[in-house]
């Protein structure tokens, strides 16, 4: 199966963010990807929780339901993996949200992040993801592709510091593992391309991951300052050995953009799932996992 990911640098602009990601899948269907895999927070990147909230409430009508007609008016063959934010439970909270979309616009699957973000660092960083979103509470079975032999599981981003999702995805049937994401710079650097192999090589399965990359248009905050975020980048494509088959650029890499001045760009790589089938027989981890003791 061929696959593709795409890699933008999102704004706090939900349309100028929707027009790249039609740049994207344009080229994933020229290609003849079967999927499309997207980042966290492809919608909108926000300055900070209070804007994530009011952002959230935009995305149904301005980004994500013009999404699904886009796709459907395109006939195309191309499934659509995105990360976005939709209004929470409570006023303050949203929901940061995977969801697989099929050739006809239909949402299929969706998964909402378990994991959040919450640091705390001493006389360094404090980042609390919980301050902003809602903590999801259950594993999204792993979506079956039609007329494939392969099953996607959906994480997102910090998701995958936890072995178990993954393996308890692999448990589901799952052989394509996916953490769309948008890792901080010193994160990313320390430790993305390791978590992203060492995943693959927990469960045996291809690990795809689209990433966020370099500085987003945020806006300035009420004193009139620019808002810094800044994400690591290099979407990354690993097979069930823990080869990397493509990866992207990264924040300080020389980031090209087009007439438009948008930043994109989309990796491609075919899945062999007999290598995998081959792997798993050869090595068969989960059938030697110890679940009496563990």
């Amino acid at each position: 199966m061929r696959v593709s990911v795409g890699q933008l640098c999102s704004s706090a602009s939900l349309t100028r963010n929707l027009h790249v990601v039609y740049k994207i899948l344009n080229q994933a269907i020229q290609q003849k990807s079967q999927i499309l895999f997207l980042p966290e927070a492809t919608d909108y990147i926000s300055q900070n929780a209070l804007h994530s909230t009011e952002l959230a409430k935009q995305v149904e009508s301005s980004f994500l339901q013009p999404l699904l007609n886009h796709i459907k008016k395109l006939k195309s063959s191309t499934y659509v993996s995105v990360g976005v934010h939709l209004p929470g439970g409570s006023a303050r909270k949203v929901r940061n949200v995977h969801l697989l979309i099929d050739p006809q616009g239909k949402i299929v699957c969706e998964y909402q992040k378990i994991h959040l973000f919450d640091v705390d660092v001493p006389n360094g960083p404090i980042l609390k993801e919980s301050n902003a979103i809602e903590p999801g509470n259950q594993v999204t079975a792993p979506f079956h592709i039609p007329n494939t032999k392969f099953n996607v599981g959906l994480a997102i981003c910090y998701d995958i510091r936890f072995p178990e999702l993954s393996l308890k995805l692999r448990q589901l049937g799952a052989n394509i593992l996916t953490f769309p994401s948008a890792f901080t710079t010193k994160t990313g650097q320390a430790h993305w391309e390791i978590l992203s192999r060492s995943r693959a090589l927990d469960t045996q399965c291809f690990v795809i991951n689209a990433a966020q990359c370099g500085q987003h248009d945020v806006g300035t905050n009420l004193q009139g300052d620019v808002v810094k975020r800044v994400s690591y980048g290099e979407s990354i494509i690993v097979d069930p050995w823990g080869r990397v088959l493509a990866r992207g650029r990264k924040f300080d890499d020389e980031l090209k953009r087009d007439v438009d001045d948008d930043y994109y760009e989309v990796i491609t790589s075919e899945l062999d799932i007999e290598e995998l089938e081959k792997i798993r027989i050869n090595m068969p981890l989960l059938e030697h996992r110890r679940g009496d003791m563990f």
